[in-house]
């Protein structure tokens, strides 16, 4: 992929760099967070530009670069959220997973639920690819786990389905109101790209709690972010507007880029 058409090189290079300064958590920035400010408005377009040109220019079925297993020189870095403590999630890992059912729901002909065995058991795909997380690190890693488009196929898209939702058991936040589980989005381009996959492996050892276990959503394009831990549902929506504050995910609610693309 060209450097010119990056998101990372897009960042470095205009406005929206003032974004990943938010992104990176420094808290002079906060306004951007104000969807009434002008800068945040000018920021947004240019996150739209970059979300239209990568479009354009790359192609909906162009793969991230993969690398040789050489190349991976230390286990991947957890980050976030690292330990979920909701009691669903507790009962389940101390089940080793066993009853964790994994959901298609939403805009779909039919829902569709499946065990961690039986997602296992469906055909898999692994890949090398570098994990690029909005502090600033890198990290190449080999994910293994059930590609997601033949399982959205599986439930029957409905045809005014326009967005992905990604459910997760990780409680993000805590408040005094309860717990605030994480989501994110993506549009139906991401979620069918060969490359999403509902990984239970890395590094061909089962995927670790700290990492997302029992499944964590790899989308390969994107920066960190966008690739939710404990993840249990799918749900196909025609609009995001139902969800947190409408912008298509819990950092995305609170300032980030809702593509997240690189």
């Amino acid at each position: 992929m060209s450097k010119l058409i990056t998101r990372r090189n897009f960042l470095r290079s205009s406005v929206v760099a003032g974004s990943g300064l938010v992104l990176a958590g420094c808290d002079q920035f906060n306004f951007l967070a104000d969807q009434s400010n002008p800068i945040r408005q000018v920021v947004e377009r240019a996150n739209v530009l970059t979300y239209q040109a990568q479009r354009a220019l790359i192609g909906e079925q162009t793969l991230a670069r993969e690398y040789s297993a050489s190349e991976i020189r230390q286990g991947q870095r957890p980050n976030g959220s690292t330990d979920p403590t909701t009691p669903e999630y507790q009962f389940l890992r101390a089940q080793d997973f066993v009853p964790y059912r994994f959901t298609v729901k939403g805009m779909v002909e039919r829902e569709v639920s499946f065990s961690l065995d039986e997602l296992r058991n469906m055909p898999a795909r692994s890949q090398i690819t570098r994990h690029d997380c909005v502090e600033g690190w890198s990290c190449i890693a080999k994910w293994t786990g059930t590609p997601l488009g033949p399982i959205l196929d599986m439930a029957r898209v409905k045809p005014g389905a326009r967005y992905a939702v990604y459910h997760c058991f990780d409680n993000i936040q805590r408040t005094i109101s309860g717990d605030i589980l994480y989501y994110t989005s993506s549009d139906l381009v991401d979620a069918y790209h060969p490359q999403s996959i509902l990984s239970y492996g890395l590094n061909d050892q089962p995927l670790p709690v700290a990492n997302g276990a029992p499944v964590r959503l790899r989308i390969e394009r994107a920066l960190g972010y966008k690739q939710p831990k404990y993840l249990h549902t799918v749900e196909l929506v025609d609009s995001l507007e139902g969800f947190g504050r409408g912008r298509g995910g819990y950092w995305e609610d609170t300032g980030y880029d809702w593509y997240g693309g690189i």
